[in-house]
């Protein structure tokens, strides 16, 4: 399989011309995966653009890909989100990559009210930025070519607002209706909501449910915060037929 990279420029560039990755990606092809002149890789802009093409040169700071092939993939639909509260250490970092993986849209870091880390002041920017490269790595390795979005931290309140529009299915081992028994048809966007390692409290279930979002549980045993989200986010891939 050809080694995938992200490219701002990608969109721009037609068959027959060349890309020139620089800075880290052309770091990351040249000195980590060790790409050799004739090698065959995948080049995306992120946003639907999907370049296939072979190495025409490659220096430390320079590499040079000549197009030989060119698509546009549309956006996914439904539109999946991961609303993940804030964990200590690298657990919610866990559940970002893997949900990258696994194809989710759009990752909204959740300043729940058990989270133990918080992002406040200068630390909520760079704890976003510190989620979006962990999501860019695991794009690359997925080898998607739209790249997830990782918004500002939010609140339970505003979290809870999207119901008004969304389908907003909060993940909660004392629900009485499994995940797998919900029927997504015809669903435009999917939010599924995961708590800290505590749980999410009494208040937030209670303000979720008043906004219109529904209480689902996967099976009977209780999965920690970093696998709860990619369990779900498989399990709706396989219901919607993408997998």
């Amino acid at each position: 399989m050809a080694l995938h990279f992200i490219d701002d420029t990608a969109g721009s560039v037609s068959v027959g011309g060349t890309l020139t990755l620089t800075g880290a990606e052309a770091h990351h092809a040249a000195a980590v995966r060790r790409v050799r002149v004739g090698e065959a890789v995948t080049v995306t802009d992120g946003r639907g653009t999907w370049l296939e093409g072979a190495c025409e040169s490659v220096a430390p700071r320079e590499v040079v890909v000549r197009i030989s092939e060119r698509r546009t993939e549309d956006a996914p639909r439904p539109r999946l989100t991961l609303a993940q509260a804030l964990a200590k250490g690298d657990r919610d970092e866990l559940a970002v990559q893997a949900a990258t993986e696994l194809g989710v849209d759009e990752i909204v870091p959740w300043q729940a009210a058990r989270s133990v880390s918080r992002w406040e002041g200068p630390k909520a920017e760079k704890g976003r930025q510190r989620w979006s490269t962990i999501v860019r790595e695991a794009a690359k390795q997925a080898h998607r070519a739209w790249l997830p979005e990782v918004v500002p931290v939010t609140t339970t309140g505003s979290l809870a607002a999207r119901a008004a529009a969304e389908r907003v299915l909060v993940l909660e081992p004392t629900a009485d209706v499994r995940l797998s028994a919900i029927d997504l048809t015809g669903e435009a966007s999917i939010v599924l909501v995961v708590g800290p390692e505590g749980g999410i409290s009494a208040e937030e279930l209670e303000r979720f449910e008043t906004a219109g979002a529904q209480r689902v549980k996967l099976g009977d045993t209780v999965l920690r915060t970093s696998t709860a989200g990619p369990a779900a986010l498989a399990l709706v891939n396989a219901r919607l037929g993408r997998w």
